[in-house]
């Protein structure tokens, strides 16, 4: 080898072990940078003439493994599904609650359960009657507020996906943007690994909304679909149309064409939806449940608790005084009735000061014109009897034998049970996800240490070509002196 090729050889050296230093250092700084995947440079041989003549960069490779990625983004939409059930579901929970202390439904009910049988035994106490009032007035309280949650959690539900459809259009026509751009650069660059990190995690982002798969397409583009087959983006980006609602009462269903739901290009994906395109996780997956399927549900429930408490007590055995047919204790405000009774539930103003009522009528009865004798204890014992007397319930959950106070705990038991079970399957998903995470961070992540074991390699790689180029110089500088 002549001194020229020598020296244009460890010249090569020189500028790739160059450029392999400055990638390690691109690697060791973006070590906590989520969406980067490790960097690499794509060296080969010089060959002029049949002869070696140095190495060459041949650019910027990124490390990638796309069957543990596309697994990984299929469980991002699971988890982000998972977990706004499972927090949902334990605010609910725990709003209802489920033992006699503290507050929720289960707790008024024992109150008042306790608060009619001190009044029946003692029916001339005033302070009795009075606390008797106070306890029915919680159980109203507590009902019209699970009721008034359940129509804030659809409005919240629905203003999400409102929210998510924003932020996934734009995702989409970051990804439209993003294969334009890579489309006009070198896609063995720095540039172009760059721009493919962007689009990597553009692509996360609409993963936890709802889940999705790409196809690869020429010059570098992707299009992405929904695992259903849905294109998002086939060159350009599609948009998703939602159109917000501001009304939820218990009438307004999806199945009604009151509320809104999910469509590209005249294609449903609304989850549920008899449709091939129906999205089947991510936060699509969880809001459109809880807006359309859970909370309604949730809201007949109470719907049959304030129905059965409103008919048990109203029963024209109980009370001679009032006229036959007309409400008890508890009434539906609505005389039409229907759906929403829980939030329209009240007490009668026969027995309410606050409404022209007087508490004594609870002892001497609805219709009673005057007191009657302090120890009457007829009435207050035949809504005691009512209120605990077991009846078959069969309708939203309910499918047994119970008295008021056991529906409160079975409604307890039921939201308790979708909290546990929609817990466990967020624990079930984040722990597949999290070994999904950890194996595409071995795969394509920065490990520190082989980083610096490759900086080491590249130290003694430019120090050789040095040598070369100063050993080189020196055998010209003695024969430019002979």
């Amino acid at each position: 080898m002549s001194l020229s090729s020598a020296i244009n050889a460890a010249r090569s050296g020189l500028q790739v072990s160059s450029l392999r230093a400055e990638i390690v250092a691109t690697n060791v700084s973006n070590v906590t940078t989520p969406g980067y995947v490790r960097r690499s440079v794509t060296i080969s041989e010089t060959v002029i003439g049949g002869k070696s003549a140095g190495v060459r960069s041949d650019g910027i490779g990124r490390v990638l493994d796309g069957a543990i990625k596309s697994q990984r983004r299929e469980l991002t939409s699971d988890v982000a599904q998972a977990s706004v059930l499972a927090a949902t579901w334990k605010s609910i929970s725990t709003r209802i609650g489920d033992t006699a202390d503290g507050n929720g439904l289960f707790k008024t009910f024992s109150d008042f359960e306790t608060a009619l049988s001190r009044a029946a035994t003692t029916p001339e106490s005033n302070s009795n009657a009075a606390a008797l009032l106070q306890a029915a007035r919680n159980i109203t309280d507590e009902l019209n507020g699970l009721s008034d949650m359940v129509s804030t959690q659809r409005a919240e539900a629905d203003r999400e996906i409102a929210d998510g459809v924003e932020v996934v259009n734009s995702a989409l026509k970051q990804i439209e943007d993003l294969n334009t751009r890579l489309s006009s650069v070198n896609r063995t660059s720095s540039e172009a690994a760059a721009l493919m990190d962007e689009r990597q995690r553009v692509l996360d982002t609409i993963a936890e909304y709802l889940p999705i798969q790409t196809v690869e397409r020429d010059h570098g583009k992707i299009d992405v679909l929904t695992t259903e087959g849905v294109f998002l983006v086939a060159g350009s980006a599609r948009e998703i149309q939602f159109a917000p609602s501001s009304d939820f009462g218990p009438n307004r269903t999806l199945a009604n064409g009151d509320l809104s739901g999910l469509t590209v290009d005249g294609v449903a994906l609304t989850p549920g939806a008899a449709s091939f395109g129906a999205v089947s996780g991510g936060l699509f997956g969880a809001l459109f449940t809880l807006r359309d399927q859970d909370l309604p549900a949730l809201s007949a429930q109470l719907d049959t608790i304030a129905s059965q408490l409103v008919s048990r007590l109203s029963d024209d055995t109980i009370d001679p005084t009032k006229t036959p047919g007309d409400p008890g204790l508890f009434i539906d405000t609505d005389t039409a009735g229907g759906a929403g009774v829980a939030g329209r539930i009240s007490i009668n103003a026969a027995v309410d000061p606050e409404q022209g009522g007087a508490v004594w009528r609870l002892r001497d009865g609805l219709g009673a014109a005057t007191p009657g004798s302090p120890g009457n204890q007829s009435i207050l014992k035949g809504l005691f009897d009512a209120f605990t007397a077991v009846q078959t319930v069969s309708a939203n959950g309910f499918q047994g034998a119970y008295s008021a106070t056991e529906m409160a705990a079975q409604i307890s038991s039921l939201a308790g049970q979708a909290r546990v079970y929609n817990e466990s399957v967020l624990s079930s998903t984040q722990t597949q996800y999290g070994i999904l995470v950890e194996a595409e961070q071995s795969e394509t992540g920065v490990d520190i240490d082989a980083q610096l074991q490759e900086l080491m390699l590249v130290e003694q790689a430019y120090a050789a070509n040095a040598r070369v180029i100063e050993i080189a110089s020196q055998m010209i500088k003695t024969l430019m002196e002979l």
